[in-house]
């Protein structure tokens, strides 16, 4: 086990390069379950998600090779497993992704329920119901999703009560293996999804309202996929949190290999921060605020305010002038490390889903700990800016979503160290 150890008050500056993006780079690895060749899945980020879920395939039968740290190569031709143990899925939600490309292919699948963070209930019903559409028979056995469709899957009008993304991609993948025409409505928009269906559409699958609400898979039924070399798309949370490292320190840096249109949300609440931005190509640089001004954010899905940033913007709040709001729309145990900043001095109240953070109040160095992975950087960015040396404890949390952290962290100035924990 290991901590970080940071010492604050330091004013940042120069150059980060985000790494591709974990949310994308998950259900793009459980695509290449629909393939017929090997796949090569260039800038996929070296964190511990990305490891799990290739021994995930690796259980199932596939060849997983890493070229490098950033390069995967998998070949699913000789897959001979259909159940995906308790042991990995476990460990997190986003295996639950194998579910759809498994049925798809095989016609049966044994795929443990999922564990993963602790930010809530996150069911997985809406890909269930979906999967039923589409002719599946669906038993909870033993802990275990046992899906069956003996003649495979067949196109189906899909209608979601709610926005879900991992239900989005599961049922993408599961509709370009199946016979006939799947219209998804409500679907998740994402640039995620959006990377998921553009590669599946170069592969050969007809989708129609890629972008949009509302998808039409064209299915192959049954017939696997030639799936090219591709790349995964920049991470915008990562991208986002070191915007947010920029603002709380109140300092002038560039972030390289990011797309401002994917993090056009979270630009437009730094600007009515009062922050400035350079943008060109894949650059994007963040410029000091005359004055922090407080904001008020709403979560919700994309191409709204990210839930996956909120906890980075309450950390923001802490030195803004005056009093922000946050109203967490879409998981009801995210406010889990406001305990934490509270140990650091910070002053938030919270009210069911709402929190209010009365900011421009000195924070102080503090043992903290990590309880999920964007909780995690919420409290590395307070440490960023608290008179004296931090702790932040459970740092696993933070190795399943950001890559390289603490040398990215000190190539622009802070004072950041990995230490192990004494027994």
């Amino acid at each position: 086990m290991y901590y970080l150890k940071i010492n604050g008050n330091k004013k940042l500056k120069g150059e980060v390069k985000i790494s591709g993006a974990k949310n994308a780079a998950l259900p793009l690895i459980a695509m290449t379950l629909l393939a017929k060749n090997s796949v090569n899945l260039n800038n996929i980020p070296n964190v511990a998600d990305i490891k799990t879920l290739a021994k995930l395939l690796q259980n199932l039968g596939a060849k997983v090779e890493f070229i490098n740290e950033n390069e995967l190569n998998i070949d699913t031709s000789k897959v001979h497993s259909t159940m995906a143990n308790y042991d990995i899925v476990r460990k997190m939600r986003a295996s639950i992704l194998v579910l759809g490309p498994l049925l798809a292919r095989f016609g049966h699948c044994e795929v443990s329920l999922p564990g993963g963070c602790a930010i809530g209930q996150r069911p997985i019903d809406l890909h269930l119901s979906a999967l039923e559409k589409m002719g599946a028979t669906i038993q909870i056995k033993d802990g275990y999703v046992v899906a069956t469709v003996p003649n495979g899957l067949s196109g189906a009008k899909i209608v979601f009560d709610k926005i879900t993304v991992t239900g989005t991609e599961n049922i993408v993948m599961a509709a370009a293996l199946a016979r006939g025409t799947t219209h998804i409505i409500n679907a998740a928009k994402e640039p995620e999804v959006v990377q998921l269906c553009e590669i599946l559409a170069d592969s050969g699958v007809k989708i129609e309202g890629i972008g949009t609400d509302e998808l039409i898979v064209h299915g192959t039924d049954k017939n696997l996929l030639k799936i090219k070399s591709f790349s995964v798309i920049p991470d915008r949370i990562e991208a986002g949190t070191y915007l947010c490292a920029g603002a709380i320190t109140n300092s002038k840096i560039t972030i390289k290999n990011a797309q401002a249109k994917h993090l056009q949300a979270v630009i437009h609440k730094l600007e009515s921060m009062g922050f400035g931005f350079e943008i060109s190509n894949n650059d994007i640089t963040i410029l000091p605020a005359q004055k922090i001004k407080p904001c008020d954010i709403v979560t919700t899905e994309y191409p709204g305010f990210p839930t996956d940033m909120q906890a980075q913007f309450m950390a923001l709040s802490l030195v803004a002038q005056g009093v922000s709001t946050i109203d967490e729309r879409l998981f009801e145990n995210r406010f889990m490390h406001v305990s934490e900043l509270l140990r650091m001095g910070a002053d938030i109240r919270l009210n069911g889903h709402i929190a209010s953070v009365n900011g421009g109040k000195q924070l102080n160095a503090a043992d903290v700990m990590a309880t999920d992975l964007r909780a995690s950087s919420a409290l590395i960015l307070a440490a960023l800016v608290a008179n004296g040396e931090s702790r932040i404890h459970r740092i696993y949390h933070l190795d399943r979503g950001y890559e390289n952290l603490e040398q990215k962290f000190q190539a622009i100035g802070a004072d950041i160290t990995r230490l192990k924990e004494e027994q």
